[in-house]
């Protein structure tokens, strides 16, 4: 894609950004960079973190929200401000609005996980549970604000969100100057379009890559069709870029700026997020880990120094527990695997004392005695190991069937 100059593109500004800048001053905090000696070795140049996983509230998003609901007019403000958001949004939300005295309500789904609901609460916001799924919520939001007069804050169509969101890629800039590829998640794409405009502004020779998870990748047939489109029922675990449309006006500056958009699976941020916190000490949520899985998946077509932006760190402790699960099955570290053997005394016995052979650890055992499919003297049973790679699965596979189990699964 080619590069244009930020005149282009009247609705947001490289001063725009700058001016942001000194907004968020003493508000968001200028977060760090931290390099991963493992993903350089990886790629075959230097890897560093842009963490805004340790922002204040969690994630980028009190970026934008407070730099549009600072530039309120008075009556907007004395109206108050309402959102609709699953998590990250709400609390950016919540916590730029307590800091400018303006009252806020935002809608969440009945669903959304305790601790974010609790930490939107906590910043000062009036949470309301509504619908089973984002969209619900969000018309509900939209409804309260006609029938109130509340300022609706978009969580990334607005240039305000953009301008705010793009202080990341300045303080990108300052820290790591010599950087020449920057990979960040995009969802609606208001992160996205704020980077790419503030870095291509001042370094048109960085290249600017997005993520994007497969079963919720808006961006990529919407850029081959030049406009907007929405994709039906959008699956991911990665809730922070879970977006069925692209923005129209974060649309714009991507289609320009943003060099290319990528997809990653969800073997793909799993691993990612295992990665984060074993080797980097960092709780990451997927959608921020989705620029370090991009790098996973293909990590010799990134030139480098790359700077992977870890966007947010909010993820509920029951989900990470279900990912880091996932990623360690990926990883070949975690085998479920389900046999059949004959039920008589010492049976069991006979079958731990190959797995021991075999070096696999058990974490858990569970049989099925009663069901139409086994025959009178079978039992069924369920096994979750712990082992060392995918070499060590397919040797544990092995072991059983050489000691004359039928493995099912």
């Amino acid at each position: 894609m080619s590069y244009s100059t930020a005149d282009s593109f009247p609705s947001v500004t490289l001063d725009d950004v700058r001016g942001a800048q000194k907004m968020l001053s003493g508000v968001a905090r200028v977060t760090a960079m931290e390099g991963s000696r493992y993903l350089s070795r990886l790629v075959g140049a230097p890897v560093q973190f842009k963490c805004e996983n340790l922002q204040r509230t969690g994630s980028f998003k009190l970026r934008g929200a407070y730099v549009r609901i600072a530039g309120l007019l008075p009556e907007e403000r004395a109206a108050g401000v309402v959102a609709a958001s699953a998590g990250n949004h709400a609390q950016g939300v919540a916590l730029a609005s307590s800091l400018l005295g303006v009252r806020s309500t935002v809608f969440m789904p009945n669903g959304a996980p305790l601790p974010k609901v609790a930490a939107t609460r906590e910043y000062g916001a009036e949470v309301r549970l509504h619908g089973q799924v984002v969209d619900e919520t969000l018309a509900a939001a939209q409804e309260y604000a006609r029938r109130t007069g509340a300022v609706f804050i978009h969580p990334f169509d607005h240039p305000d969100i953009i301008a705010g969101q793009g202080t990341v890629g300045l303080e990108i800039l300052e820290q790591c100057p010599e950087a020449r590829t920057i990979v960040l998640g995009i969802g609606g794409g208001g992160l996205a379009a704020g980077v790419a405009l503030a870095v291509k502004s001042l370094r048109p020779d960085i290249r600017i890559i997005g993520v994007q998870a497969e079963g919720a990748a808006a961006y990529p047939p919407s850029l081959a069709a030049g406009r907007p489109l929405s994709i039906d029922n959008p699956v991911t675990m990665a809730d922070g870029i879970k977006v069925g449309r692209p923005g129209d006006v974060p649309f714009r500056l991507v289609e320009e700026l943003v060099d290319e958009v990528r997809t990653v699976s969800e073997n793909d941020l799993s691993s990612a997020l295992l990665l984060c916190l074993e080797r980097a000490k960092l709780v990451v949520e997927p959608a921020g880990a989705s620029s370090v899985a991009a790098l996973l998946s293909d990590p010799g077509s990134f030139e480098g120094p790359v700077v992977a932006l870890l966007s947010g760190g909010n993820v509920d402790p029951l989900l990470m527990q279900r990912i880091l699960r996932h990623g360690m099955a990926a990883g070949g570290r975690y085998l479920a695997v389900t046999l059949r053997l004959t039920d008589r005394p010492g049976a069991l016995a006979t079958l731990l004392g190959v797995l021991s052979v075999a070096d696999a650890n058990v974490l858990d055992v569970s049989h099925v005695r009663t069901d139409p499919r086994l025959g009178l003297t079978e039992v069924e049973v369920e096994l979750h190991l712990e082992t060392k790679g995918h070499e060590h699965c397919a040797e544990v596979n092995l072991a059983l069937r050489e000691a004359g189990y039928t493995v099912i699964d």
